[in-house]
């Protein structure tokens, strides 16, 4: 097999055309059937097989500097330099990561996760490498669905006005930018990416230039007429009007064409764009006819491309299923995405409701204000985006909601762990930042039908509410469901010896252990918090005083969440306090692996948080 050569860095630079077609279709297999097994992001690597090896063929990543956007579709890479065997473990507790990483390769030269940073990272890089007098080429790889996001049109703007030496391939995977318009571009590109081309370009100009009286007019008068057809007949005009130049389209799969125009792009002195047209899931037919589905996908069987395990209820569908019984009966409300319809469960809701539903692009800022907006004109906006992401809209939500204090409904999925996409997607912050800004309400189901319950009370609340659920379906079967009252806890056992306060997800772990205790004469007060704000004090203060004993379980940062609200309670009104524990994830980002593995890890398994209980108890 042709990938059994490639064992370390630039090891594909001793291979020719024939071989490295070989190799494309030797790791479309390989992706398939580790993807199958672990699960991971296939359809988005799929696409870029010919693309990296195109890439890695013609750069020297012991110097040159790739940077992948969102980084989902860095698979290919990884294999390319030396992780191939690696990579069997990819996304599983201790093996290797689903993105860039820094820490496993100096060819992962910045860490990524998020959409639309490669721009920035990457001129940051050329500029520190220009400031210093090196020579390297810095390559920022986006994709047209990460180019809708508004900090890579920012860094777009910076890199032309700057001038800045450094090479943006725009992955488009026929989803979003427009298509291949005929041979003329094919043509153009040719031409202007040949440095003869250049050269007597700037000549003519200069020639020209100096015809006494006219000489300037006439050059002036032919580039204005260029420009006009330009701009009728190819589609990268606003890159160039911007500063950079651009090169396309390109067949993403033709790897002598991209290596051809890779080499040339390296001598230019200029930023540029080349316009790459790939197909999401090429080679795999399940993928090619269902991009989605593969985008990131479980474990599957790649002979029928069927999921080994049948899809589940989840709190994603609960929402987006709930969320249509509460438009039919409310014609104010509407739905905001950014970017995520199927993965925060609004599909149908878009196609029941086309009016009422805004997908605003991987544009986080821009959906929250669109929100408040809404608002404003008295609508009720529910807008699903996941923890993870709201990081991005922090100032919007401050600034456009809260301040104004205005009646959106902020639903946030996959709050707390998530398992896999380990870093850069774990929802551990959003309590602690959200809890900082005034006039907001932040509320967390204990199940499917508390979410429900939350949804029709945040309707009628009138201010920023915040609710936020996990990843996937209930871990606890509950059977009773007190009403939900203005910011009250629900408590679900009552006993002597011991708080427990939960919130969320954590709800049912925190009834699993009292349970057990109970067998061993510890009997608990078990407190489902529903608001972490404003937070029901005087439920809190009249278990505190009885127990004296407290134990809080959060899926969230061991600062600034539930844990930090019960200890500024206590503090506050000077209680004395036998026994306190907290459990809740470190003050550090928190890799990837199952959630049964990082529980254990970060002690909070059940087997931990008894044991700990056992031992204060024997003590006594």
């Amino acid at each position: 097999m042709i990938l059994d050569k490639i064992k370390k860095t630039n090891d594909i630079h001793n291979l020719n055309l024939e071989e490295k077609k070989l190799l494309a279709s030797e790791i479309r297999e390989y992706l398939i059937d580790i993807t199958s097994k672990n699960g991971g992001h296939l359809a988005s690597n799929l696409g870029v097989v010919e693309l990296t090896i195109a890439l890695e063929s013609v750069f020297d990543l012991n110097h040159d500097k790739i940077i992948w956007d969102v980084g989902h579709q860095s698979y290919v890479h990884k294999i390319l330099n030396g992780r191939k065997e690696e990579l069997k473990g990819i996304r599983i507790f201790g093996g290797i990561s689903g993105f860039p990483n820094t820490s496993e390769s100096k060819t992962d030269c910045f860490n990524t996760g998020h959409s639309s940073t490669s721009i920035s990272a990457a001129m940051g890089i050329a500029k520190a490498r220009d400031l210093q007098h090196e020579k390297f080429q810095v390559i920022a790889v986006i994709g047209d669905g990460a180019l809708t996001g508004g900090m890579a049109f920012e860094a777009l703007n910076h890199v032309g006005s700057e001038k800045t030496k450094m090479i943006i391939i725009l992955n488009d995977n026929e989803m979003s930018i427009s298509k291949n318009i005929s041979g003329i571009n094919n043509l153009l590109t040719n031409l202007r990416s040949k440095r003869k081309y250049r050269n007597t370009n700037k000549l003519w100009k200069k020639i020209i230039g100096h015809i006494p009286f006219v000489g300037k007019h006439i050059v002036k008068f032919i580039s204005q007429i260029k420009d006009t057809i330009k701009k009728v007949i190819v589609p990268g005009m606003y890159f160039e009007e911007i500063g950079i130049k651009y090169l396309g389209p390109i067949d993403g799969h033709d790897i002598l064409k991209l290596e051809q125009i890779f080499e040339e792009v390296k001598t230019f002195e200029e930023p540029v764009v080349i316009h790459v047209i790939t197909k999401k899931g090429k080679g795999y037919s399940f993928a090619e006819e269902n991009p989605s589905k593969f985008h990131g996908i479980a474990k599957f069987n790649p002979e029928t491309g069927e999921l080994l395990e049948p899809s589940k209820k989840t709190y994603s569908s609960v929402f987006g299923e709930y969320l249509i019984k509460l438009a039919s009966r409310n014609q104010k409300i509407v739905a905001i995405t950014a970017a995520m319809k199927d993965g925060v469960g609004l599909s149908n809701f878009a196609r029941l409701y086309p009016k009422r539903f805004f997908d605003a692009g991987i544009a986080e800022q821009h959906a929250l204000t669109l929100a408040a907006g809404l608002a404003k004109g008295e609508m009720i906006p529910f807008i699903s985006i996941y923890s993870s992401f709201y990081q991005r809209g922090y100032d919007q939500i401050i600034h456009d909601i809260c301040l104004q204090n205005l009646h959106v409904i902020m639903c946030i999925d996959r709050a707390g762990l998530v398992g896999a996409d380990g870093k850069t997607h774990q929802g551990l912050y959003d309590m602690a930042f959200l809890k900082l800004i005034p006039n907001m309400v932040i509320m967390a189901p204990k199940d499917f039908k508390e979410l429900e319950m939350m949804m029709a009370y945040a309707v009628d609340l009138k201010c920023p509410v915040a609710i936020r659920y996990p990843r996937g379906g209930e871990n606890y079967n509950f059977i009773h469901h007190e009403k939900i009252e203005k910011f009250k806890s629900e408590v679900i056992k009552t006993g002597n010896d011991l708080t427990i306060i939960s919130i969320g997800n954590m709800v049912g772990k925190a009834i699993k252990i009292a349970n057990i205790l109970e067998e061993k004469n510890i009997f608990c007060d078990v407190i489902n918090i529903r608001f972490l704000k404003p937070i029901d004090e005087k439920t809190l203060l009249n278990s505190f005083n009885k127990t004296k004993n407290i134990v809080i379980i959060e899926d969230g940062t061991i600062i600034g969440g539930l844990i930090t609200s019960i200890k500024e309670l206590i503090v506050d009104n000077e209680l004395r306090i036998n026994y306190f524990k907290g459990y809740a994830y470190p003050d550090q980002f928190i890799e990837h692996g199952s959630i049964k593995d990082l529980e254990k890890k970060y002690q909070l398994d059940d087997e931990t948080i008894l044991s700990d209980i056992y031992k204060y108890f024997e003590k006594r």
